[in-house]
């Protein structure tokens, strides 16, 4: 559910139509719903209200700190997965100890900021990181505080690229091996074990995969605890689908009452990392029309965002919904909607269907609030867009559009090619 819908023909986010944010702001640039954003928060909210939980917002999915701040301000925490990530949580105001850090390639200074902005645990993904870390935590003089994401060798459904809890992937200790690691965890000094992390995969459309899992890991959390270790928090991951193409994911309170049961039987404090979910379609990436051209095999309309900017339909060749920002009585033809970039991939839909658009018009791609300007990039030496947060009536620019000067920052020419 999101808060994009026509009134009187012109395409609103909220109150504010879009087309007068063009106007003052230019194109592309990225559109989200505050409204949205804190109704999808809240839904989780409300559906793991029964047990102990922490909402950690999987910030990979749209960093921007504006909306790291509207989750804070709600309870939420963050999920991340590097030092950029983390220095992004603590300027947003997010406590570190509501914070989680996951990624198989946590480098020793990353471990050491964490330590020492006190988060709440990390997600160890194999044993070399997991004697890493009791080395760095040894030399900061405290005691790390660890869950090991464990791979419960689930296949969640979903895209390849985004499937993470089989056997087969770089994420995690296999399920087989977790004892092990477990006690290997206590035999060190500097690491304490407090939780147990697993998460199968993103952009999930059914609960069954999570069940499944997730009784996998209660089974191991009861071997555990008959071994002596402490686990309090239980990280259950993330990774609910939104609707991009005719899918049905479940919502929150489908997945809590798949899972609680579980969930109350452990004892442990839940942790959730949601991120698409939260923001997927609380966004828009809205871009115009600079040409059409007919071809005599395929019939393009060029418009002024790519692939640098939304880069999922040509990495993943992910369905985004596109509808004109005003509604106009058009027939509707089979078109490729494409970039400006200078790539055959460079695509925002592949024959679709849809109103003829014609140069100057807006566009307004759905869907694009997760994996959107997070993923972006400055290829073809193109400036990002800004990123837009309406509230209500009114709006905020919430990041200020790049320009050439900010793509040659840090750069120099060196001496012996000045003359």
């Amino acid at each position: 559910m999101h808060d994009f819908r026509y009134h009187k023909g012109r395409l609103c986010c909220e109150d504010v139509p879009i087309d007068e944010i063009a106007r003052k702001v230019g194109t592309p640039f990225y559109l989200y719903s505050h409204q949205t954003l804190r109704r999808h928060f809240l839904s989780y909210q409300e559906a793991f209200a029964p047990v102990p939980h922490l909402i950690a917002y999987a910030m990979k999915a749209n960093a921007n700190i504006a909306l790291l701040r509207l989750f804070a301000k709600e309870g939420g925490g963050a999920d991340i997965v590097s030092a950029g990530e983390l220095q992004r949580a603590l300027a947003a105001g997010i406590d570190p100890k509501k914070m989680v850090f996951a990624g198989v390639g946590k480098t020793k200074k990353e471990l050491e900021a964490a330590l020492r902005a006190g988060i709440l645990m990390f997600n160890v993904e194999s044993s070399q990181e997991l004697v890493a870390l009791d080395e760095v935590a040894k030399e900061v003089k405290v005691k790390a505080p660890i869950a090991l994401r464990v791979n419960p060798d689930i296949n969640p459904k979903t895209h390849r690229y985004i499937s993470t809890g089989l056997k087969t992937s770089k994420f995690g200790i296999e399920i087989k091996k977790a004892a092990g690691e477990y006690q290997l965890a206590a035999r060190l000094s500097n690491v304490q074990v407090v939780g147990v992390h697993s998460h199968i995969g993103s952009q999930l459309i059914q609960v069954k995969p999570f069940v499944d899992a997730l009784r996998r890991i209660l089974k191991l959390i009861d071997t555990l605890r008959g071994m002596g270790h402490q686990i309090r928090y239980w990280d259950i991951g993330g990774g609910l689908g939104i609707p991009y193409h005719g899918e049905e994911p479940p919502l929150p309170h489908d997945l809590a009452s798949g899972i609680l049961p579980m969930l109350k039987e452990s004892g442990c404090t839940i942790v959730l990392e949601p991120g698409r979910s939260l923001v997927g379609n609380a966004g828009v990436l809205v871009t115009r029309v600079i040409y059409t051209k007919e071809g005599e095999a395929k019939n393009f309309v060029v418009v002024d965002a790519g692939m640098n900017d939304l880069i999922r339909p040509s990495l993943y060749e992910a369905y985004h919904d596109i509808l004109p920002v005003i509604k106009k009585r058009r027939q509707d033809v089979t078109v490729d909607v494409v970039g400006p970039i200078c790539e055959s991939g460079d695509f925002l839909a592949q024959g679709r269907k849809m109103p003829q658009a014609m140069p100057d018009e807006l566009l307004a791609v759905m869907s694009a609030g997760a994996y959107g300007f997070s993923m972006s990039s400055n290829y073809n030496a193109r400036p990002r867009p800004p990123e837009i947060l309406v509230h209500g009536g009114t709006y905020d620019t919430i990041r200020e559009r790049e320009t050439v000067t900010d793509l040659i920052r840090g750069e120099k020419i060196p001496e012996f090619l000045k003359s």
